[in-house]
C-alpha cells in the first residue's frame, strides 16, 4: 500500500480534529443567538467556525492530511452549522423555514445517496462548485441577517431579507439537483 492510500484512511489528523471542534461550537453558536440574543457574539463564533473550516482545508491539502473521514466530516460540520443557524433565524424570520427545510432534505438525500456512491465506487467524493456556491451564499445570507441589526441598529428591511433568502434558496436547490443527479449517475454506472 502506498503512502497516499494510508493517509486517506487516517482518522486522527489535525484537520479532522478542527472539524470536530467546529461541531462542538454549534451549541455555543445557538446559545449566543437564542440564549443571549447577542448577534455580535454569534457572528464572531460563526467567523471562527468559518476560518477554522478554511484552516482545516489548507492544512489537509498542504500537509497531505486529506482523509476519507475529513471529506465527510468537514461538509457535515458546515451543514450542521448552517442548519442550526437557519433554525435559530426561523424564530425571527418565519420564511427562513423554506431554505431550512430544503437544506435539510438536500443534506439527507445527498448523504444517503453519497453513502450509496461510496459503497458502489469505494471512493469518497469531494464537494463540487455548486455545493461551495450554495455554502457561500448561505453564509452570506446568515451573516447579513446577523450583522445588519448590529451596524444599523434596526432590523433588516423585509425586501433585502426576502431577496437574500430567495437567492440562497435558489443556490441550495441548484446544488441539491446537481448532487442528486451526480450520485444517481455514479450509482447506476457502477451497477453496469
Amino acid at each position: 500500500m502506498n503512502g497516499k492510500n494510508d493517509n486517506t484512511k487516517r482518522i486522527f489528523t489535525i484537520p479532522n480534529v478542527i472539524s470536530m471542534l467546529r461541531l462542538l461550537m454549534i451549541p455555543f453558536i445557538i446559545w449566543a443567538y437564542v440564549g443571549l440574543g447577542n448577534n455580535l457574539l454569534t457572528v464572531i463564533l460563526i467567523a471562527v467556525s468559518g476560518l477554522s473550516d478554511v484552516l482545516d482545508g489548507f492544512i489537509a491539502r498542504r500537509f497531505n492530511m486529506v482523509s476519507d473521514l475529513g471529506k465527510a466530516l468537514d461538509p457535515f460540520a458546515d451543514k450542521l452549522t448552517q442548519i442550526a443557524m437557519l433554525f435559530c433565524l426561523v424564530f425571527r424570520y418565519k420564511y427562513m423555514l423554506i431554505p431550512l427545510i430544503l437544506l435539510t432534505v438536500k443534506e439527507f438525500i445527498a448523504g444517503t445517496t453519497g453513502i450509496a456512491v461510496i459503497k458502489a465506487t469505494n471512493k469518497v467524493r469531494s464537494a463540487e462548485w455548486h455545493g461551495k456556491l450554495a455554502t457561500v451564499t448561505l453564509y452570506l445570507m446568515l451573516i447579513l441577517h446577523l450583522v445588519w441589526p448590529i451596524v444599523t441598529g434596526a432590523d433588516i428591511p423585509r425586501t433585502v431579507s426576502v431577496i437574500s433568502v430567495a437567492v440562497t434558496t435558489a443556490a441550495v436547490l441548484l446544488s441539491f439537483l446537481l448532487y442528486t443527479a451526480r450520485n444517481i449517475r455514479l450509482i447506476r454506472s457502477s451497477e453496469k
